[in-house]
């Protein structure tokens, strides 16, 4: 390609030595993520990661592809990109993470109207960061620079995951019995869920910007939004291999009320009860603030419980120790109980106002 030709390009918004540059920078970045199965470096046309099957009889890859929704206006409103990458491999990992896998490698794919690089590094350093807490190698990526398609200083970025599970190992549910207990493991906040509705009561109907200091919350309003998803999947894998864990749910989207029925076998009904745990100001800021019911409340955010997991009756409080050592906040939050045999009998109860 001639210079003419290149600068045309340029001149159409679309910098091929900014991406170029952008790959020689995040090299460094994303290197301390690499696992034994790396075998390629960042910058070529596709990731290689060798799976080694010698820890599996049967081993099983298990995906998750995912993003973090409109969050990212909070970060660009707050003009802070190092933690959104957290949230992205957090929204992904957590979801392989139910179904007791380990994660191996993560990919992202980054959109631009116009490439910054020092936004771009920083929202890559933020997924190197996710990668390193769920030990799981960061091997390749995309960025896409399309001028036209998204306003200079917009960005979006999509995540996708895989990891390995022994197939006999597998946690899907299925041994889910009536007696069994829940477990809910705190949250770090909104995580990446709701945030339609959060940028909306907050800032159309309040007038609040990310600069105002909300007292109940001991910070900026900005700087509660941009808090980063919690990671579960080290202290789920470590669980998983001591004791025998019969269900997990990752509460994202759809909250307590759409998440917990998808694992539940027929016949059997969670029952949570809403005042067993310390439910984080955000919430209650938002429901009084913006005048929402408690059951939508249920359906939209994790209301202070990322994560939960079903055990035996028997191994509650052996399991309840083991999570509070792995440095996780775990609450007994409810039971499993014979569903009504009536029509149109709901799946999960929970006792808020």
């Amino acid at each position: 390609m001639s210079d003419s030709q290149s600068s045309r390009y340029t001149e159409a918004g679309v910098d091929i030595d900014k991406g170029n540059e952008l790959v020689s920078r995040i090299k460094k970045i994303v290197a301390p993520t690499f696992g034994r199965g790396v075998l390629t470096d960042i910058g070529g046309f596709s990731g290689l990661f060798a799976i080694g099957s010698d820890q599996y009889d049967d081993p099983v890859l298990v995906s998750s592809t995912d993003g973090v929704g409109t969050k990212l206006n909070i970060a660009k409103l707050c003009n802070k990109h190092d933690t959104i990458g957290i949230d992205l491999v957090a929204m992904c990992v957590n979801d392989i993470a139910v179904g007791g896998a380990k994660p191996l490698f993560f990919l992202d794919y980054l959109s631009v109207g116009k490439l910054d690089i020092d936004v771009a590094s920083d929202i890559i350093k933020g997924i190197a960061e996710g990668c390193k807490i769920c030990k799981c190698s960061l091997i390749g990526g995309e960025t896409a620079e399309m001028p036209g398609l998204y306003s200079e200083g917009d960005y979006d970025m999509a995540g996708f995951v895989v990891g390995i599970a022994e197939r006999s190992k597998i946690i899907d549910g299925s041994d889910i019995k009536v007696g069994d207990q829940i477990i809910g493991l705190a949250s770090s906040g909104l995580h990446s869920n709701g945030y339609s509705l959060v940028r909306k009561i907050c800032f159309e109907e309040l007038g609040l910007s990310v600069d105002t200091y909300i007292d109940e919350f001991g910070c900026t309003l900005g700087e509660e939004l941009i808090k980063p998803t919690r990671i579960y999947s080290e202290s789920l894998l470590n669980l998983n291999k001591n004791f025998k864990v019969s269900g997990l749910v990752h509460i994202t989207g759809g909250g307590f009320i759409d998440n917990i029925p998808r694992i539940l076998p027929q016949g059997s009904r969670a029952i949570i009860h809403y005042d067993s745990w310390e439910i984080p100001p955000i919430f209650e800021f938002l429901q009084n603030k913006g005048n929402v019911s408690a059951k939508e409340m249920c359906r939209t955010f994790n209301m202070g419980i990322g994560m939960v997991v079903i055990v035996d009756e028997a191994l509650l409080e052996d399991v309840m120790q083991q999570l509070t050592a792995l440095d996780e906040t775990p609450y007994h939050i409810g039971e499993i109980t014979a569903r009504p045999d009536i029509p149109d009998a709901p799946q999960i109860e929970i006792d808020c106002a």
